[in-house]
């Protein structure tokens, strides 16, 4: 996702502000049914809804069965409008300063914070927990729309990483699927001594949440706040930790090349699809990919959560996207209904179905955690029992976007001690996240 600096979302936040209480005026409160609502069942309107392009291959399809269905639930129109995710971070902004934006918009997980402290998002607290979806979302998704105590947006869908694998290689070399990092480790090493044409698991230096499940399972964090003030944590025992385990799989353990330094997750899949690797991390949207890149592999390849240090699951990242209502909208209780329509019930399962990503609610994933597809179940289980979010910081973005994280990782897999790149990472960190906005 593009990010762009804290400073440049704050040129526009003092009139943000003004801008979104106005809007407030001339409309109903979240709350509340105001001349800018029209009962559900009331006369016609409409709701403008902006949403990233590119995520569902089939979404003409689908956003024809939402504008039935909404129609059907409020008497209104919808529209939906495709937005480049290139683009929609800036778009964002200008229409919180500008207006002309939409009533709903599909935000960035890592941006709502961002947005939430930049006035840009309305207060959905009260209704989140009115309506009971509080309870079902799961806490990570929660979390990730959560600023300052409040909730700004409802968890649309998600995906989540694991380690995809040769089954059949793993089958000749009598190995098991391993449920440890000691386990993991053994793993590598035997597959690298019998398969020397294959790297074990490539550690791709430009992968920076693949590292999440090794800094949290050894009970570290990417940066901790006391009070206002954020302290990067990444220098801390338990983060140096967990990167020396993932890190030496390749330094010490000999399972990736020199190259994966710097590769990103498609580079991973890529080496995974053209039968040069037996185990990468990739996200649950990837398997099918790499089936498509080669056939060959069908029947041939799984996936299992990362494993825990000591066994379980380990705690990984959830990367999706919220469903926003504006501060600028005039009809937020007309959004907060296409809200709870996107995020429950058919349409959301549709949704992750053809998206290849999650739902984020409990009882929404329970059947994916219960399916028979091995390329399926291990991912949800690991979105539903290790799901965790970043940092939840206005200038989280900030520290994506300068590739603090994968900087970090790159300069440990060419050589760095993982005590000084940490040290520099953290300090990284703890400046972006103190910057006054």
């Amino acid at each position: 996702m593009r990010t762009s600096t804290a400073a440049a979302l704050a040129s526009v936040t003092a009139l943000t502000l003004a801008l979104a209480g106005c809007g407030d005026s001339g409309g109903s409160s979240a709350s509340g049914g105001g001349s800018g609502d029209t009962a559900q069942g009331g006369s016609a309107k409409s709701l403008t809804f902006w949403v990233m392009k590119g995520t569902n291959p089939d979404s003409s399809k689908f956003y024809a069965a939402v504008k039935k269905e909404f129609t059907k639930e409020t008497g209104a129109t919808l529209n939906i409008q495709e937005i480049e995710w290139a683009d929609a971070h800036d778009r964002l902004v200008r229409s919180f300063a500008g207006g002309g934006g939409p009533d709903v918009s599909e935000i960035g997980t890592t941006w709502t914070p961002e947005f939430a402290a930049a006035g840009g998002l309305a207060d959905i607290t009260q209704q989140v927990e009115a309506s009971g979806m509080g309870k079902d979302e799961l806490k990570a998704l929660k979390d990730s729309a959560t600023y300052d105590g409040k909730q700004y947006g409802v968890g649309w869908y998600a995906g989540v990483r694991g380690i995809v694998y040769r089954k059949d290689v793993f089958a000749k070399d009598g190995i098991k699927v391993p449920t440890n990092w000691a386990e993991l480790e053994q793993a590598v090493t035997t597959l690298q001594a019998k398969e020397p044409k294959m790297a074990a698991m490539p550690i791709a230096g430009g992968s920076q949440y693949a590292a999440a499940p090794f800094i949290w399972g050894a009970g570290g964090d990417f940066a901790t706040k006391s009070g206002n003030t954020w302290k990067g944590a990444l220098d801390s025992t338990a983060s140096r930790e967990g990167l020396k385990f993932y890190t030496g799989l390749a330094l010490k353990d000999g399972s990736s090349t020199t190259a994966a330094s710097t590769w990103k997750e498609t580079d991973l899949l890529d080496a995974f699809a053209k039968n040069k690797a037996a185990m990468v991390i990739q996200g649950n949207w990837t398997p099918k990919t790499a089936l498509e890149q080669n056939p060959d592999l069908k029947g041939k390849i799984g996936a299992f959560a990362i494993p825990g240090k000591d066994g379980g699951v380990a705690p990984a990242f959830l990367g999706g996207s919220n469903l926003s209502v504006m501060a600028t909208s005039k009809k937020k209780d007309l959004a907060w209904k296409f809200i709870q329509l996107m995020t429950t019930g058919t349409l959301a399962k549709t949704w992750a179905d053809q998206t290849g990503y999650f739902p984020t609610t409990k009882t929404a994933l329970q059947p994916y955690v219960d399916s028979s597809d091995t390329l399926v179940a291990p991912f949800a289980t690991a979105m539903l029992k290790g799901g965790r979010n970043v940092p939840s910081a206005p200038q989280w973005g900030t520290v994506e976007g300068n590739k603090t994280i994968t900087a970090m990782l790159q300069s440990i897999l060419t050589g760095t001690s993982v005590e000084s790149a940490t040290t520099k990472a953290s300090a990284a960190i703890t400046s972006t996240l103190n910057a006054q906005s």
